[in-house]
């Protein structure tokens, strides 16, 4: 066969192989001459093309899926990588200790504040602790990092460095990794508590002298109408374990011996404060009761040990609490803990005449303008510790001795800081080799600030200084080698996050890119020019990707990488060849780009530029959010679809006000408001019926679906009054209802499924999802977030109803529901 076209002389020809034909093309005096040659004749059917369409879309989000996932977990590998190192040795003060053993008292969950505020009429809820700071210890704030949660706070203290935060994804129950602790290095440890944190320094420990009594978990109930009766179980235990004691003779001798630490862990005030806040009486009252029992405490230790003036005390707090009765963020009444040491080598009390450098007001509202304030890091008191009993500091602990809190001789002093700058330097020494050993020659980079060279300076130095007795000169250069190896740790342990950061950030824009090409080849209306090479990729092409992944394998392999690694740095390869098989559709932007006007093309720049930075800025600013909403509001307005849906429009711009107003609530410190919540499954309620009124008129519904509706409209209607009933039993002390439970548990799991069973048209199915996710919702609310569901989806359903106007504004045919 052969067909003639007039064809331009610059014409650029284009050579394709269609399926079932073979065209030839050629210039020939200004004419274009094909010559097809059909092959046998093939016939192609609609619905395996479909299929082929169905099954690609699948892959395409399939493969998504993938992806994102790899980009979720490399977060972990990024930031969120355990800093211990193995393989260190402990180190201790040569000298004798002051003290010969230790009681830790950790009161969960207690704010600082909380415990040195005085009353109305000036008096004191916790004497005993007041007495204490006045005359006989010292007293400071610890200062915790995030999370505030109990096992990373309780890691801090006893074993002195701040532990991986993924590990809360095993609940910080489990040990990810083994670590040391002072309890690990004590002769013997008797611990009384939870059993959520007791077990974990148990199980870190070598040997059996971690000895542990707990309660059963059962006991740890925040619907309880008092859970200060865990801290009285602890104060029971303790007495009945001294007692026991003066008739066992075995059990006297040990504890009799040096080095021993008796923990007691109080998580009362933890638990009232989840369940009737910091400001409430249950909580105030525990806080009362742990200073009665920390008293008495005392006194029986003393009168078993003969008043040996042996004995040093340690009481803390793990985390505080919001005023909303929460923790794990950063908040000020989260971090701020309080700390009292006293006893056995701890100075006293001394008084101040002159300001205090502490510039957060709470001296003068704690009335302690004139006693001598120490505040510490949260790790600094397991070290501390370890000096006070005179035992090796755990061989991971970052904390760094606090020296106002001694009362010792300045070779102690200095003698303690020396041991504390060795043991930090072996953990930096340690990480250095490792990263060394994993790291090709020529790209290593050592931290300048610590060579080996320097490293064996600082301790000559520390050493003679200590030597010639000026221990004060002694202590500054500890405290330098200190800081500074804590600095190297924290360079070698995110050694690799510049690497690892570029290779992710990579694969996330090369995935980025290839998503846009997707969908301006599959819906962008460009103007295509017979497009007759060959759609296949180069053979170069694939080459060089194939070339670049096993260099990149064998990298990794000479630098004996996680196999995770492989994983993010092989990732960016077969995504950027995607991307760049498709360049065909970014080649036909770029010819088409002429076509539309300059001014157009620069505002949707600049609408997405400011979209983008808009989304980034809310990660930091929740207000950013209300701008955007307000922004998209008069959306109807700027398109011309104002004129032509005037009600739609009207229903838009009302949506996203309303939806504006969240981002400017407060996160956390909102007191309950339980009607709002009961106002929101009315609103649900209203909602739904107006929608299945108006689908009624057009199309009746289906007998099943007027059941399933109806049901899951009485099952709003019961979800958005549970809070209430919840709220009010837990306020009079009467404990979760069972009937509360069975109904949240089933919402729960009914939530998921129970979509399934709707119809499957649009709205219908849409309606459905929307009662099911509402109803979950309204048993985890308790003010005015329970409002969100209702005024989020109102805005979707207006989005999509409003999509269609804008297709037909466009002239584009309505889609069918």
């Amino acid at each position: 066969m052969f067909m003639a076209f007039t064809w331009g002389k610059n014409a650029k020809l284009r050579l394709a192989r269609f399926r079932g034909r073979h065209i030839k093309a050629r210039l020939f005096n200004g004419m274009l001459k094909v010559d097809v040659k059909y092959r046998k004749p093939q016939y192609c059917s609609v619905e395996p093309r479909r299929s082929l369409v169905k099954m690609r879309m699948i892959t395409f989000f399939m493969v998504g899926l993938t992806v994102h996932v790899v980009f979720f977990l490399s977060i972990f590998d990024i930031y969120f990588t355990s800093p211990l190192v193995h393989g260190m040795t402990p180190q201790s003060t040569p000298l004798a200790p002051p003290a010969s053993r230790l009681v830790l008292i950790v009161a969960d969950g207690l704010r600082a504040d909380s415990l040195f505020t005085r009353l109305p009429n000036s008096s004191c809820r916790t004497p005993f602790l007041r007495t204490i700071i006045e005359e006989s210890g010292t007293w400071g704030v610890s200062h915790t990092r995030v999370p505030t949660e109990s096992r990373p706070g309780h890691v801090a203290l006893i074993a002195g460095f701040y532990e991986d935060v993924s590990a809360i994804a095993k609940g910080w129950k489990e040990n990810p990794v083994e670590f040391d602790s002072v309890f690990n290095e004590s002769r013997n440890t008797w611990c009384w508590g939870s059993p959520d944190i007791l077990p974990m320094f148990a199980k870190g420990a070598t040997g059996d002298h971690v000895h542990t009594h707990t309660y059963p978990a059962e006991e740890e109930d925040f619907a309880s109408t008092d859970a200060s009766r865990l801290d009285s179980w602890v104060f029971t235990q303790v007495k009945s374990f001294f007692q026991a004691a003066n008739s066992n003779s075995t059990l006297k001798a040990t504890l009799l011996e040096d080095k021993n630490i008796f923990f007691l862990h109080l998580l009362g005030i933890d638990t009232n404060g989840h369940a009737h806040r910091p400001m409430s009486q249950e909580y105030l009252d525990n806080i009362a009761l742990v200073d009665t029992g920390v008293a008495e405490v005392v006194s029986l230790i003393e009168d078993f040990f003969g008043y040996d003036g042996r004995t040093a005390y340690v009481f803390t707090s793990d985390h505080g609490m919001t005023n909303w009765g929460s923790h794990g963020a950063g908040h000020p009444s989260e971090t701020l803990t309080p700390l009292v040491v006293w006893g056995a080598g701890v100075n006293k009390a001394q008084r101040v005449t002159e300001s205090q450098p502490y510039e957060d007001g709470y001296l003068k509202d704690w009335n302690l303008e004139h006693i001598r304030r120490a505040d510490v890091n949260q790790a600094d008191v397991a070290p501390l510790m370890a000096s006070l009993l005179g035992l090796p500091i755990p061989v991971n602990s970052v904390g760094v001795i606090p020296l106002l809190y001694l009362n010792n001789s300045d070779r102690f002093k200095a003698e303690s800081m020396y041991t504390n700058a060795i043991q930090v330097l072996e953990q930096f020494k340690m990480k250095m080799t490792q990263k060394k050993d994993t790291t090709l020659p020529f790209l290593f980079t050592p931290y300048q600030l610590l060579t080996e060279s320097k490293q064996a300076e600082f301790t000559h130095r520390a050493r003679i200084l200590i030597q010639l007795e000026k221990y004060n000169d002694a202590i500054s250069l500890c405290q330098s080698l200190v800081a500074l190896s804590l600095e190297g740790l924290v360079y070698y342990h995110t050694y690799d996050r510049f690497f690892l950061g570029c290779s992710v950030v990579l694969g996330f824009i090369g995935w980025t890119s290839y998503v846009l090409l997707v969908i301006l080849r599959t819906h962008a209306s460009l103007v295509r020019y017979p497009n007759l090479a060959k759609q296949n990729p180069s053979q170069n092409l694939a080459r060089f990707c194939v070339a670049v992944a096993v260099v990149i394998t064998l990298f990794l392999i000479i630098q004996r990488s996680p196999l995770t690694y492989y994983i993010y740095c092989l990732l960016p390869v077969p995504v950027w060849y995607s991307v760049l098989k498709e360049s065909g559709a970014l080649s036909d932007l770029i010819q088409s780009a002429p076509s539309l006007p300059l001014w157009k093309c620069l505002g949707y720049f600049v609408l997405v530029a400011f979209g983008i930075e808009l989304l980034v800025v809310s990660f930091f600013h929740r207000a950013m959010l209300t701008v955007g909403l307000a922004f998209l509001s008069v959306w109807p307005l700027l398109s011309g679809l104002f004129g032509k849906a005037k009600l739609r429009s009207v229903s838009w711009f009302l949506g996203c006000q309303c939806l504006a107003v969240f981002p400017l609530m407060p996160v956390v410190g909102r007191e309950p408001n339980l009607h709002l919540v009961t106002c929101a499954g009315l609103l649900t309620l209203f909602a739904s019926a107006c929608y299945l009124w108006s689908s009624w008129r057009r199309v009746p519904l289906h007998p099943s679906d007027r059941r399933q509706f109806f049901s899951q409209m009485v099952h709003v209607a019961v979800c958005s009054y549970v809070p209430l009933l919840t709220y009010y039993s837990l306020k009079q002390k009467q404990g979760l209802p069972l009937l509360n439970q069975i109904i949240s548990w089933t919402t729960l799991a009914s939530s998921i499924f129970l979509p399934l069973l709707s119809s499957t048209r649009l709205f219908h199915r849409l309606l459905s999802i929307f009662l099911s996710l509402t109803s979950t919702y309204l048993l985890l609310s308790t003010g005015s977030e329970a409002l969100f569901p209702p005024v989020l989806s109102w805005l979707m359903f207006v989005w999509i109803n409003i999509e269609q106007e804008a297709l037909i504004a466009q002239g584009v045919s309505r889609r069918q529901e």
